[in-house]
């Protein structure tokens, strides 16, 4: 009699009914709702403002003008004139890929100052619930937070659940930037956290950047770096059909690779991808430039792809799951826009597996001590060959001298 218990057909289909299972649960509990913004947003205000606007008689140029060209239209302007339409289109400003690094951090703590007051006249409007009360109080807290200290945030959208970036170190003058991609439930209320602050953007860049200034002194590279808290995409919110099916990823792409293009300088660009955010990073692959030289996923659901070769990228590709990560019993496949490829740390996949030692879970690679902490910190300084990998294979090891010693040079 013949069996077919471990035929690979049945074991697909099998897989593809618990995706659909899961999406049905979540669909009628309310999971997968959608909420809709009718009316123009503060930043799509802003732009519209900025394509009717002059400059001492002069048409200010395509908002969504090739960063170049936006460079050369702000270099072209006195440094009164620059700060005249950062107060004047502090959205469009803050937000304008080509515009000066520094104007756009101007820019956006104008803007953040504008939304904080919007949130805090919200707190005190009859019309809302005590709920919505509460949550324009958080927002009115965070945007204080953002706009504390000497914090640098090249990016802000206040619709919604929010977008925003943030740069620690020196953009200018890096030689190295490293970008860390989030994933799911990340919006303006989780940038940060205060318990656990390495599961959340803000506290990923500061572990990393405070790392990466640990290796450079562990190598004695003396390479410049920045790390950027990139969470300037609509993340999916919750485990809902969202996070199981690309659409937020390929929208996300899109703004990846336009930072990714505007960005100041030569440095070389790694990309450090969590969850959801490796998803983002897999679709982005193909049309990365060629400064970015690694795409390292962590905790990943998949990159939308059976091999590494297929993400059509020459950067490197680096993966690392914890062992105690729940993300390595979801279903590795796709069908039918659902699910996201092969694992990225499987044989077949083909990237170089890193170590995790230590990695508290799902959220923890990013929590200082650890060896995935400190494997990305040798990515993003350039000392690949200090690197542990997971298992001592050809792959994983395959020309990091080589790479390491360009990196040196």
């Amino acid at each position: 009699m013949t069996s077919f218990d471990s035929s690979p057909t049945l074991n697909a289909w099998r897989a593809l009914l618990a995706l659909a299972v899961v999406f049905v649960m979540l669909a009628t509990t309310g999971w997968t709702a959608v909420r809709s913004h009718p009316g123009k947003t503060a930043l799509q205000a802003s732009l519209s403002a900025w394509e009717h606007g002059h400059i001492n008689g002069r048409e200010l140029p395509d908002p969504d003008a090739s960063p170049t060209r936006v460079a050369r239209f702000f270099a072209s302007l006195t440094a009164q004139q620059r700060t005249r339409l950062a107060h004047r289109y502090p959205l469009a400003v803050g937000n304008m890929n080509g515009a000066p690094v520094q104007l756009r951090y101007r820019a956006n703590h104008i803007a953040l100052d504008q939304a904080r007051k919007v949130e805090k006249k919200r707190m005190h409007d009859s019309r809302l619930t005590p709920y919505g009360k509460q949550e324009a109080g958080r927002l009115m807290h965070r945007f204080e937070a953002l706009m504390s200290g000497d914090r640098h945030i090249l990016a802000f959208d206040p619709e919604g659940s929010g977008r925003i970036a943030e740069v620690f170190g020196d953009l200018d003058t890096a030689q190295r930037v490293s970008i860390i991609v989030p994933g799911v439930d990340t919006d303006l209320l989780t940038f940060q956290k205060t318990n656990k602050s390495y599961s959340a953007p803000v506290g990923m860049a500061q572990n990393l950047y405070a790392a990466e200034n640990t290796a450079k002194s562990a190598t004695d590279t003396g390479t410049r770096t920045a790390v950027i808290a990139w969470a300037d995409y609509t993340a999916p919110g919750g485990l809902g059909i969202d996070s199981a099916t690309a659409g937020r990823a390929e929208a996300g792409a899109v703004r990846l690779n336009a930072l990714l293009r505007a960005l100041p300088g030569t440095s070389q660009i790694a990309l450090f991808c969590h969850s959801y955010g490796s998803v983002v990073c897999g679709v982005a692959a193909h049309e990365l430039p060629p400064r970015v030289t690694d795409i390292a996923v962590a905790g990943s659901p998949g990159m939308r792809a059976s091999n590494a070769s297929h993400l059509h990228t020459l950067a490197r590709v680096w993966a690392m799951r914890d062992a105690d990560d729940w993300i390595q019993d979801v279903p590795y496949m796709e069908v039918g826009g659902l699910g996201h490829g092969e694992d990225p740390v499987s044989n077949a996949f083909g990237a170089r597996v890193l170590a995790a030692k230590d990695a508290k879970g799902h959220t923890g690679y990013f929590a200082s001590g650890t060896d995935s902490l400190a494997n990305f910190a040798d990515i993003g300084v350039g000392a690949y060959d200090a690197v542990s990998c997971a298992h001592d294979t050809d792959t994983c090891r395959q020309g990091l001298s080589d790479a390491a010693a360009a990196g040196r040079a």
